[in-house]
């Protein structure tokens, strides 16, 4: 009787251990995955945050741009006031 106990307190601790093993196989393709996923997503909005960056760049440019233009034009009207259309 002791022998059975043995044997069958012996079979419960491997497959406890080969059922532990396998959970922590699962959770670590489960963390990998995990950690794949935040880190493209990181990646998106990082990519997203620079587009946004160029696009207010160039914005920005093209604003300084105009400003540049309307204060020649400006200018030149003031010239031509200032010296009566000479």
């Amino acid at each position: 009787m002791k022998k059975v106990f043995l044997s069958l307190a012996a079979l419960a601790l491997v497959a406890s251990v080969y059922s532990c093993r396998e959970t922590t196989k699962e959770n670590a393709e489960d963390t990998a995955e995990s950690i794949q996923a935040e880190t493209e997503n990181a990646l998106d909005k990082a990519g997203d945050a620079i587009d946004n960056a160029a696009d207010a760049t160039e914005e920005a440019m093209e604003d300084a741009g105009d400003a540049v233009e309307q204060a020649a034009e400006d200018t030149k009207e003031a010239v031509k006031d200032a010296t009566d259309g000479q």
